[in-house]
């Protein structure tokens, strides 16, 4: 409404404009008071035109937001009907997910959905939650497709990546290297680059790694790791995930925390090519 009125006021309405006519000339009847009114609403119209739209389509998209963020699910633990337990936190606009007993956080973003639903998708677009207008949650897993109810029944819990110092980096990345290269029966080398944020970098290797051993383990899709002998976190300007020449690299984007972060969906789906 604040812009509407802002148009109004530059571009006045176009009785406003007064001028005095003149005789006919050549034939032709020349209104300067029709002329300037014609010129006016010409010049304006475009721009209040496009004004009017910006301002419609803000509106739009802040009742949107607002809808979202009343169904936004409130931090703490939850426990589906079907046995599975969860966490929940939030950073910023975006809810953190983790479930019991995994090492790996998800980054879920909302997405509107039928009957004012909100739906929240991890960064493969996977359905992984979806929340009602009354506060309802559901939980989409590979183990339960269509869904399960939850409840919340415990406190938040902090899920933000932690820091470690040189000589504790140092050991993750060789432990590391063994729990691959043990599924593997080869050495596999682990490498990691990262001055921005150190913590993200540490949250990628934890979860390339383990959807590694998590192929390594399927007769089915081990043979696509086959030519694997390297696995690199590097920091870059966007997140993304290549397997190329035998090295598996994971490209982390400090600037966005942890949705920066590719998750293990997307590894896995780098690695084993989809149909």
């Amino acid at each position: 409404m604040m812009a509407t009125v802002e148009v109004e006021a530059e571009n006045p309405p176009c009785f406003a404009v007064q001028a005095p006519r003149v005789r006919t000339v050549g034939g032709l009847r020349l209104d300067l008071a029709a002329l300037m009114l014609l010129t006016t609403c010409l010049a304006a119209t475009p721009a209040s035109a496009q004004l009017r739209s910006n301002a419609q389509a803000e509106q739009s998209r802040v009742i949107r937001d607002q809808s979202v963020t009343r169904t936004m699910p409130p931090p703490g633990r939850y426990a589906s009907e079907a046995g599975q337990t969860f966490m929940l936190d939030r950073d910023g606009s975006l809810t953190l997910l983790r479930f019991e007993r995994s090492t790996e956080t998800w980054a879920l973003r909302p997405t509107s959905a039928p009957r004012g639903d909100t739906i929240y998708r991890n960064d493969a677009g996977e359905q992984v939650l979806r929340v009602t207008p009354s506060g309802g949650i559901t939980v989409y897993t590979t183990r339960n497709p269509g869904g399960s109810p939850v409840s919340l029944t415990g406190p938040a819990v902090s899920l933000e990546p932690t820091s470690l110092g040189p000589v504790q980096m140092f050991n993750l990345m060789t432990r590391r290297s063994g729990l691959v290269s043990e599924a593997m029966g080869r050495l596999v080398r682990i490498n990691v680059v990262g001055e921005q944020s150190e913590a993200l970098c540490i949250e990628a290797l934890i979860v390339t790694t383990d959807a590694v051993v998590r192929i390594a383990r399927s007769p089915s899709a081990r043979p696509f790791l086959d030519r694997l002998r390297s696995i690199t976190v590097v920091e870059g300007a966007r997140a993304s995930v290549s397997y190329s020449g035998g090295d598996l690299r994971v490209v982390v984007d400090p600037k966005r925390g942890i949705a920066g972060r590719p998750s293990s969906a997307r590894v896995i789906r780098a690695v084993i090519p989809q149909d």
